[in-house]
């Protein structure tokens, strides 16, 4: 399921599970990421989005992502795929959601990233949001397009919220959100810094608020760092386990359903028993249009096994 919490460049923010995007004031665009969660629940995302005016070397998009999922759930590990292998996504498997994802970006330069919208009671008939995140992906359709047309179709889904960028070196970075709980149309972000978690974009759930800051402080102190150090600072921030209570707004929205796992939700990082945060994920897009792509997965379902892979290359946008 999407993301929790994402952080980005022209930043965007997600609580929950994280996900972060950040970019230097002035340096760059940045877009939201999101990833899902049971019943709804989904994962938070910070994004960070700079001016187009980014400088060699400087970050122009850092996101900050956590998928929360049901550890037995199965999906592929981010690869690349598609035609050409021009996608970069890790894939959900479960049977009658097969090929839907929940972040992901093209070597064209489309992102999008997922968060379900925290619901008690779900349409059990509704269509996937996963496949929402895939068709941009795999579409010539432009971002802001492309939420227009799913913004005619929301109600055909449980609640969610869809970050979906443009990211051209050449022309400069588009980020768009959509949200089917909220306002009628899309919007278009202008640069700064976002937080999404299982609300809609920018609501203050404290582990929202919580995990934005820890994102900005992470970036602030990496600035003069190698981007590695940056990537491991980033995903301690998505390993926070601080449960950030009381929050009346998470428990008015979730209701009774989301009481029993609230002392655990309440965390960037969720852990309970048989589901929670088993995704960690860093992309970073620099003034040239180079990306760095990391991914950190549990293993077998076990909390003690992670495999982190990256992924390097060049928009060609």
């Amino acid at each position: 399921m999407p993301p929790e919490l994402l952080c980005a460049g022209r930043c965007v923010c997600q609580a929950g599970a994280a996900q972060a995007w950040h970019c230097p004031p002035g340096q760059g665009h940045s877009v939201w990421d999101a990833v899902r969660m049971p019943l709804g629940a989904g994962t938070p995302v910070d994004v960070q989005r700079c001016e187009d005016s980014a400088t060699e070397g400087s970050h122009r998009l850092i996101l900050a992502a956590n998928r929360d999922e049901f550890y037995s759930r199965p999906s592929k590990l981010a690869d690349f795929w598609g035609n050409n292998n021009e996608i970069l996504s890790g894939l959900d498997m479960e049977e009658g959601k097969e090929g839907g994802t929940w972040l992901g970006i093209s070597t064209r330069g489309k992102l999008a990233a997922l968060t379900n919208y925290l619901q008690p009671q779900l349409d059990w008939q509704a269509r996937g949001r996963g496949e929402l995140v895939t068709h941009f992906l795999t579409t010539d359709v432009d971002s802001l397009s492309y939420l227009k047309k799913v913004s005619m179709e929301g109600h055909l889904y449980n609640g969610f919220n869809l970050i979906a960028a443009d990211l051209s070196t050449a022309k400069g970075d588009v980020i768009c959100y959509y949200g089917n709980r909220g306002e009628p149309d899309p919007i278009v972000l202008t640069p700064g810094t976002y937080g999404l978690s299982n609300a809609l974009l920018e609501t203050p759930w404290r582990k929202l608020c919580f995990g934005k800051q820890l994102f900005l402080e992470a970036v602030e102190r990496s600035q003069a760092l190698p981007k590695d150090m940056l990537i491991a600072s980033l995903l301690d921030v998505l390993n926070n386990e601080e449960a950030q209570l009381p929050d009346p707004a998470i428990e008015d929205q979730g209701g009774e359903y989301v009481q029993p796992m609230l002392s655990k939700y309440a965390a960037v990082c969720v852990r309970c028993p048989g589901y929670g945060t088993r995704t960690n994920t860093i992309i970073l897009v620099d003034a040239d249009g180079h990306v760095t792509f990391t991914e950190r997965s549990m293993m077998n379902k076990d909390l003690s096994h992670w495999e982190t892979r990256t992924y390097e290359f060049t928009l060609q946008s």
